[in-house]
């Protein structure tokens, strides 16, 4: 057996799936004061990621509305287009959207919110249906 042969295997780094991904890049743009680079968001969430990898994922949450853009120099600055309970409920619809049946999700989201939640609830729907559509 030649040394070759006997060598441990490598363990395979593990994928982040994509909404992951997209939540730490969300994350990293709440935590800064102003606009930032890709190269910055890079930075923050960890060295095994790709830069290019970085620009997609900016890209698909830009396409999305979840983060604006700026021109900077010959590159753009990002920052999150949305507040803490609006990155919460970007989660939120990721994860109803991975669902087949999301009726059966959100019924057994409603039978477990508290009385109070469900509560709010219903009046934030009945505040969404009487205004007016534009």
């Amino acid at each position: 057996m030649t040394d070759h042969e006997r060598e441990e295997p490598q363990p395979r780094l593990r994928r982040r799936a994509q909404g992951q991904l997209e939540a730490q890049v969300l994350a990293a743009l709440q935590s800064a004061r102003e606009p930032v680079s890709a190269a910055w968001v890079q930075e923050r969430i960890g060295g095994d990621l790709a830069y290019t990898t970085v620009m997609t994922i900016l890209t698909r949450l830009l396409a999305k509305d979840v983060v604006t853009r700026e021109r900077a120099g010959r590159s753009f600055a990002w920052t999150s287009a949305s507040d803490e309970a609006g990155l919460a409920a970007f989660r939120m619809r990721k994860v109803l959207d991975g669902e087949s049946d999301r009726e059966a999700v959100l019924a057994s989201f409603v039978t477990t919110l508290s009385p109070g939640d469900e509560q709010l609830l219903r009046e934030l729907l009945g505040r969404a249906d009487a205004e007016p559509d534009d």
